[in-house]
């Protein structure tokens, strides 16, 4: 059976926050679009757009907007911090209003405008070996994997490891080995993570199904989360990424994130790229 061709172009956006690059297709009032096919298609950055994340804003009965992730492999995320306030200050700047309430996978987010920058509500971690997940009941303080790393979920899981020289580490070749490792039957992110105050840490990152990014928002909320946790810092750090900085502070209610957003470019996806798929 052949399928029918697509008649019409598919409109998209191009956003950052702290370098962390995204594709925003806003579905609202119609069906979702995002299948794993044109995400992987539109990720590949030679023969698509390229982006670490898609985010599809969708309409919600029951928050200002619904939001579905998807990594450049085609993969389903869980959240997505920077894009999350991407797409805040995308609605917020339309409705002329300065806060908003997102629902994600991880429950529904508060977003606030604080003047060029925008906050949000990552939620609270998940701190449970079930909850991250783990493949097993482990320390999550302590794993059982070279380096000592941290467990943390935030949405997606993270595996925080605290270096004296967060520059000097092979990310390249690091990241992947643990990002499939057994113990995260999920697959995990891998955060290197340099405390240099109790107010500032430097990190870089491995996302999971993506590769090396230049910041990454559910990433700099399990590292500040690992870093109180372990006593190396205090509750509220600024963290500075690949990218440029965020601020996260880890409150009764969550962990709250602020950083700048960036509107690149917008475009259409041609009908012949739509039926290449």
């Amino acid at each position: 059976m052949t399928r029918p061709e697509h008649t019409e172009s598919l409109h998209f956006m191009k956003w950052h926050g702290a370098g962390n690059d995204f594709v925003m297709i806003d579905s609202r009032g119609r069906a979702p679009i995002v299948s794993r096919e044109l995400a992987a298609a539109l990720g590949d950055r030679h023969r698509g757009v390229g982006f670490d994340q898609l985010a599809e804003i969708r309409t919600s009965d029951v928050a200002d907007i619904d939001l579905d992730f998807w990594n450049a492999d085609g993969s389903r995320a869980g959240a997505c911090g920077n894009a999350t306030r991407c797409v805040a200050r995308y609605m917020m700047d339309r409705a002329r209003t300065d806060r908003l309430t997102i629902r994600t996978s991880r429950g529904i987010l508060e977003a606030r405008s604080e003047g060029e920058l925008v906050t949000v509500n990552m939620g609270q971690p998940q701190l449970t070996w079930r909850d991250v997940p783990l493949a097993g009941d482990v320390d999550l303080q302590h794993l059982p994997l070279d380096g000592d790393p941290v467990a943390v979920g935030m949405g997606n899981p993270h595996c925080v490891f605290f270096v004296e020289d967060a520059e000097a580490v092979d990310v390249a070749g690091i990241g992947p080995r643990f990002e499939k490792d057994p113990l995260f039957p999920e697959a995990t992110n891998v955060e290197f993570a340099e405390v240099r105050a109790r107010d500032e840490i430097r990190m870089r990152v491995w996302e999971r199904g993506t590769g090396i990014t230049l910041a990454c928002g559910s990433g700099a909320c399990a590292t500040a989360v690992a870093a109180a946790q372990r006593g190396l810092t205090d509750r509220k750090v600024r963290m500075e990424v690949d990218g440029g900085w965020l601020t996260l502070d880890w409150r009764e209610d969550g962990v709250w994130m602020t950083g700048p957003t960036s509107f690149i470019f917008e475009a259409e996806l041609t009908p012949a790229f739509l039926d290449a798929l």
